[in-house]
């Protein structure tokens, strides 16, 4: 099954926000607003198209933004210019497991390697097992965890091999 990512135009708005709403659960709430804001501070605001149908989503963030999240901060503290953070990446169910999500981090990655790393958050309570064997056979480890009990993070990043800016 051929994969295209392509940017996220306004006729996209509603399939994003139906596919985020369907695991808000496991991501951060999302209206046509924000969505517009994160687009603007995305480096990457992709679509996943499966036949010519948005199938799922991808938001990455490059240093320096005014990106709120406290994971996004917590990355940019610790590593400064050198790192890209994935925010999420939403696949509708009918799509996985057939390698979709594989051939987009392919490209996250590809477009993230100068920066020498990934980063991005995995949760730990609620669980989601299903994405930390995802992300571990990936290469991504633990390198922090934020939270409060019933809503923890692992904090995961991967080195990509590329030269990592210094502050």
């Amino acid at each position: 099954m051929a994969t295209l990512l392509r940017p996220i135009t306004s006729r996209d708005v509603a399939a994003v926000l139906a596919l985020n709403e369907a695991d808000v659960d496991l991501l951060a709430p999302m209206d046509a607003a924000r969505l517009v804001q994160l687009r603007e501070w995305a480096h990457r605001a992709d679509v996943v198209l499966a036949g010519g149908e948005v199938v799922g989503f991808v938001l990455t963030f490059a240093p320096g933004t005014a990106y709120d999240s406290p994971n996004y901060r917590w990355f940019a503290q610790r590593y400064g210019t050198g790192f890209h953070y994935l925010d999420r990446i939403v696949l509708d169910p009918r799509f996985r497991r057939l390698g979709l999500g594989s051939a987009v981090y392919d490209a996250v990655e590809r477009d993230a390697v100068h920066a020498g790393r990934l980063g991005l958050e995995v949760n730990l309570e609620p669980p989601n097992e299903g994405s930390l064997a995802f992300h571990r056979r990936r290469g991504f480890a633990e390198v922090g965890r934020l939270g409060s009990p019933g809503k923890v993070v692992s904090l995961m990043a991967k080195e990509l091999g590329g030269a990592v800016p210094s502050d």
